[in-house]
């Protein structure tokens, strides 16, 4: 199947051919016709499987079939789509920029952690999409700087992690502002409860649609376990990079203070790396990004917020520094890697105290993760384990509080070692010669 028998328009297929795509993602092929019908939709997609463009394309068909763009007069808001994060917000906004490069449509992105004015300024010369998260969005509505009475199209994307982030109630009271009338689209990396709960409020008669929940993950990523201990992870790291020669590696850690010091840390080693995380003002994270894809930088150390949404063109290497508290961030953070349809690797550095979430994500994935140890980095096996906070995983979903909070639940009492007896280690034994704790504070 074609996009071109998709019945898309050649406004787009041109935009779509420039981006370089010939054959629509499985998510494409079932979204894409249920979206022109004009139906609501409810759509399960991992990330990196083409999602975006499977709600982008369609959209931006509806709103050049409905009644048209406005020319003279201001335009009304007829399409309003709503992300968790600003870096989801962003991507969401280049690709709609991208596919409606040769149509006569606006629009704009607003989010928190910038200058509200030139948001309003924009606004206010009028738009077709308005791309926004929760909050930033509420604040222009308290100021009357936006109107939602015209909204056509709901886009709701990565609704799960809007619920894990706490946005319900910013989420409802946006629902209450927008016409009863509408098309809604929902899209979710997973169907819990809470998802359902939100989706029958919502969405009319839905459409249903899940793509790869049987091979989870995608199948040009490769994936592989170092097992090494803690303390000689970042040295570990630093070897790979340098003896593989990566120019382009996405690292992720727990914690925001972990992953500035992992970063000032490969500084030290002489690879250029920076940290992208949510204590870091948007300008900041706006630059760290932007370095890490022109390639000023080769590391970006990120915590789980640059795990959705983040699109790096042909991005090679995933390297979780750390293994996430729940094992569906697992598949997202390695879903930044091996897009539509490219080859990518997954590399996770575990050592004995992380031996619990391996199995817990080898279980989500139905499958065990190859291990290699590698040569001078083996394990010491008198380490003994030590416990993990798994923080939110230990909490159900809807009460979970919003991302990167620590939480003071203990993981579970066993102790799990990679060979042989475990001895205790000695009390006046350094607990990481690094530097670097995975219990620093969030």
């Amino acid at each position: 199947m074609s996009f071109e028998s998709l019945g898309l328009r050649t406004e787009l297929l041109r935009a779509v051919t420039e981006k370089g795509y010939s054959i629509p993602t499985p998510i494409q092929r079932q979204a894409i016709p249920i979206v022109l019908e004009g139906r609501d939709l409810m759509g399960g997609a991992q990330t990196g499987t083409g999602k975006t463009a499977g709600f982008t394309l369609p959209l931006l068909q509806r709103l050049m079939l409905s009644n048209g763009p406005a020319s003279k007069e201001r335009r009304p808001i007829r399409a309003l789509i709503l992300t968790p994060t600003r870096e989801l917000a962003a991507q969401v906004a280049e690709s709609v920029q991208t596919y409606g490069r040769h149509l006569p449509l606006r629009a704009a992105v607003i989010f928190g952690g910038v200058s509200i004015n030139p948001q309003i300024k924009q606004l206010r010369a009028g738009v077709d999409i308005l791309i926004a998260t929760p909050g930033r969005l509420l604040d222009h509505l308290s100021q009357n700087t936006i109107s939602l009475a015209k909204v056509e199209t709901l886009i709701l994307d990565e609704a799960d992690r809007m619920l894990d982030m706490g946005f319900i109630r910013d989420i409802r009271k946006v629902l209450a502002m927008v016409p009863k009338k509408k098309q809604t689209l929902l899209f979710s990396a997973t169907f819990s409860t809470e998802i359902k709960q939100l989706a029958n409020g919502l969405l009319h008669s839905p459409a249903l649609i899940e793509v790869a929940r049987d091979n989870i993950t995608a199948e040009g990523i490769s994936q592989v376990v170092h097992l090494v201990d803690k303390i000689r992870k970042r040295e570990l790291l630093s070897h790979l990079i340098r003896s593989k020669n990566w120019q382009q590696v996405l690292v992720f850690g727990r914690t925001k203070h972990g992953a500035n010091r992992l970063s000032e840390q490969l500084m030290s080693d002489g690879i250029t790396a920076t940290a992208l995380h949510g204590n870091k003002s948007q300008g900041a994270r706006t630059k760290a990004l932007a370095d890490f894809k022109s390639g000023n930088v080769r590391v970006l150390v990120a915590t789980d917020i640059a795990a959705r949404g983040l699109d790096i063109n042909q991005l090679p290497h995933v390297v979780n520094f750390e293994l996430p508290n729940v094992a569906e961030d697992y598949v997202h953070r390695i879903g930044r890697t091996g897009r539509a349809g490219r080859e990518g690797g997954a590399l996770s550095l575990v050592c004995i105290d992380e031996l619990g979430l391996l199995k817990d994500i080898e279980r989500l994935l139905k499958r065990e993760i190859p291990k290699v140890m590698i040569d001078d980095y083996q394990p010491d096996p008198t380490i003994k384990a030590e416990p993990i906070n798994k923080g939110r995983s230990q909490q159900p979903r809807a009460a979970r509080k919003p991302a990167e909070k620590k939480s003071s639940s203990p993981r579970n009492n066993q102790r799990p070692s990679f060979k042989g007896r475990a001895k205790s280690r000695p009390q006046n034994q350094p607990k990481n010669r690094s530097g670097y704790s995975s219990q620093a504070a969030r």
